[in-house]
């Protein structure tokens, strides 16, 4: 055993050592108390301690046969023992010139005994002790002191499991920011950035995603055209960016198309063509909504379009909830679809209702494919204004969800 001297510079580096290990002030643990209960059987003593030694007090991790929780550092033993580079033996204090104005010897506790292993970091630094306690001067073996080192290093590595597992559980956390700062970005794709304003209209919508990390695959627009106004809504087949990209493709395909093209049906089988193209083994498919409104003389004229997607709902401003459009392909998954329109007048108040089967699974139950629970939920919300509707709607679905959800409200004015 040898002592040396630490210099200021030493004991800062000690010091950030022992915050790095983050234990100091930490609740008791089993893992530490079993270490120190089989010390004190083995060497027959009446007290062990794993301690550490910070700035101006020796702080106890875990202390058997002593309630003590923390000592001063100044007449602490534990503060000359992690000066060592081994173990620190004291075999009577009495008769040892380091320990005889000791405190803890000279004082009421008469401690005689003392056997501590510096609990040492893999770099080399000396955070503490594991040390064992008598009130009777002993002799103490070098196979005992081997032992006494072995436990010393069992509550190291409990120390670096422990340091490890923060270091994950952190990169862990930092990747997960990372991949929702990805996702946050690509759903920028699928939605507009903001709902234009569209005379004679009252729009809202929602997004959520099932989970928070990856990228949903539905998405939504609201198109104001020279012929009128388009809305679209879809969901693509699976999940993740591939979800996320094909859903892209189609929103944005859409867009494009119903620009210049009012016929919901023949927009779908343009895009239809061009999600399966663009997929020489057809895995980029979607259900999809398109829908046109244009003024006529007796109100506002909807045509639908669906491709094996929910058929949206009406909720006229009386209450009566009806849905609209006729049963399509899924677009994408054959090379030549046709679609079918559906027509209707809206008036004043009344809504249209658009959503992906998220919506229906959340309210209805899982795998449920019917929409009357919504229906019923719709129908006392006639005439409301669109948002309104929307956060009824978000009250309903909740914070647990298993599947992405997009709604559009649309009411006119």
């Amino acid at each position: 055993m040898v002592d040396v001297e630490s210099s200021p510079e030493d004991e800062q580096n000690r010091l950030a050592a022992v915050h790095r290990y983050d234990i100091l002030d930490s609740p008791p643990d089993g893992a530490f108390d079993r270490v120190t209960a089989v010390a004190a059987r083995l060497f027959d003593v009446p007290i062990s301690i794993v301690s550490i030694v910070d700035t101006d007090r020796i702080w106890f991790k875990s202390h058997h046969g002593i309630e003590v929780e923390e000592v001063g550092r100044d007449p602490g033993l534990c503060a000359s023992a992690i000066l060592s580079d081994g173990p620190w033996l004291v075999r009577d204090a009495r008769a040892d010139p380091r320990t005889l104005a000791n405190p803890l010897v000279a004082g009421e506790f008469g401690l005689r005994f003392y056997a501590g292993v510096p609990l040492t970091t893999h770099d080399g630094f000396n955070l503490g002790t594991l040390c064992v306690i008598d009130r009777e001067p002993r002799e103490v073996t070098e196979q005992e002191v081997a032992t006494l080192s072995d436990l010393a290093a069992v509550v190291m590595d409990e120390l670096e499991l422990r340091i490890g597992a923060r270091r994950t559980v952190a990169l862990e956390a930092q990747l997960r920011h990372h991949a929702e700062l990805v996702a946050a970005k690509l759903q920028e794709s699928l939605i507009p950035p903001q709902v234009p304003v569209v005379d004679g209209l009252d729009v809202a919508t929602r997004y959520h995603v099932a989970q928070l990390d990856q990228v949903g695959g539905d998405f939504f627009d609201v198109i104001s055209t020279d012929w009128g106004t388009a809305l679209t809504l879809g969901d693509a087949c699976g999940k993740g960016t591939m979800a996320a990209a094909s859903a892209g493709t189609a929103r944005w395909a859409l867009h494009a198309v119903m620009i210049d093209e009012p016929d919901p049906a023949k927009a779908l089988e343009r895009v239809n063509t061009v999600l399966y193209r663009s997929t020489p083994n057809a895995s980029t498919y979607v259900t999809a909504l398109a829908v046109s409104l244009r003024q006529q003389v007796d109100g506002l004229d909807i045509s639908v379009a669906v491709g094996g997607h929910p058929l949206p709902l009406i909720v006229r401003r009386a209450g009566g909830v009806e849905s609209l459009g006729t049963a399509s392909p899924i677009v994408g998954w054959r090379s030549q679809s046709t679609y079918t329109v559906a027509h209707a007048t809206l008036a004043a108040g009344d809504m249209v209702v658009m959503y992906t089967d998220g919506l229906l699974e959340a309210i209805a139950g899982r795998g449920e494919p019917d929409d009357q629970a919504l229906r019923s939920l719709l129908g006392p919300l006639a005439g409301q204004p669109a948002d309104e509707v929307a956060q009824a709607l978000d009250a309903a679905i909740g914070n647990e969800r298993r599947d992405d959800v997009a709604v559009m409200v649309t009411r006119v004015l």
